[in-house]
C-alpha cells in the first residue's frame, strides 16, 4: 500500500493558494462566532474592542480573497496582512498584519508549499511580530500562543493547535509586561490573554482546514 491509500490515514501533503484561502475563510467565521468571547477577555485587562476589531479585520480578509483570490500562498498571506493593517484598530491590526505579510513573503512566489514550509514562514512572522512589540514568550501577549504553535507545527497541524491553546491557557497565572494590559500590573494576574486566545483560535481553524484535506 503506498502512501496516503489507507483509509482515514493523515499524509504529508503540498499546499496551493486554495489552502490558505480556505483557512482564512474559515478564521473569519471562527472570529466572527467567537467575538463577544474576545471582547469579553480585553474587557478585562485591555480596551474592550479586540473581537470587534479582529471581527472587522477578518470579514474584510474574507471578502478582499473572494473577489481577487491570489495565484499563490504567499501572496494570499501577503494580501490579508495589508487588508488587515489597513482595516483593524488598535494594536492587533499591525501585529496580526506583520504576522501574516511577513510568512507571505517568507514563503516566495512557490505555488505549493508543505507544512514544514509554512512553519518556517509563520517563525520569520512570529519573529517580526516579537520586534514589532518588543515581547517575548512570558508577558501575556499573542507570542505565549504563536511561539508554541509554530514549534508544533514542525511536527504536525495537530501539535500546533494544542500547543496554541495550551499556550493561551498558561497567560492566566502570568502578570502582563506588554501592552494595555501591562499597566494594570499584577490585577493581570487570573485572566486570560485575548491576544493570546485569538491567535490559538486562527491555529485551530488552520488544523482542521488541514485535517479536511488529510493532512499531517
Amino acid at each position: 500500500m503506498g502512501e496516503g491509500e489507507g483509509e482515514g490515514r493523515m499524509v504529508s501533503v503540498d499546499f496551493g493558494a486554495d489552502f490558505l484561502v480556505r483557512w482564512l475563510e474559515a478564521s473569519a467565521r471562527a472570529v466572527e462566532r467567537e467575538a463577544d468571547r474576545l471582547t469579553e477577555l480585553d474587557s478585562a485587562i485591555g480596551d474592550a474592542d479586540h473581537g470587534v476589531n479582529l471581527k472587522r479585520g477578518f470579514t474584510a480578509v474574507a471578502e478582499l480573497l473572494a473577489k481577487e483570490p491570489p495565484a499563490t500562498p504567499g501572496a494570499v498571506l501577503v494580501a490579508a496582512g495589508r487588508q488587515l493593517i489597513s482595516t483593524v484598530g488598535g494594536a492587533s491590526g499591525p501585529l496580526y498584519g506583520t504576522l501574516l505579510r511577513r510568512a507571505g513573503k517568507a514563503l516566495g512566489e512557490d505555488e505549493r508549499v508543505g507544512r514544514e514550509q509554512l512553519a518556517e514562514a509563520f517563525g520569520a512572522g512570529v519573529a517580526a511580530v516579537s520586534q514589532l512589540g518588543g515581547a517575548q514568550v512570558g508577558d501575556k501577549t499573542m507570542l505565549d500562543a504563536l511561539v508554541p504553535a509554530v514549534e508544533g507545527l514542525r511536527s504536525s497541524f495537530g501539535a500546533a493547535r494544542a500547543a496554541a491553546e495550551e499556550g493561551a491557557l498558561a497567560t492566566v497565572p502570568l502578570q502582563a509586561r506588554k501592552g494595555r494590559a501591562s499597566y494594570l500590573g499584577e490585577r493581570s494576574i487570573g485572566h486570560q490573554d485575548p491576544g493570546a486566545t485569538s491567535s490559538a483560535l486562527l491555529f485551530a481553524e488552520l488544523a482542521e482546514t488541514a485535517r479536511s484535506e488529510g493532512a499531517a
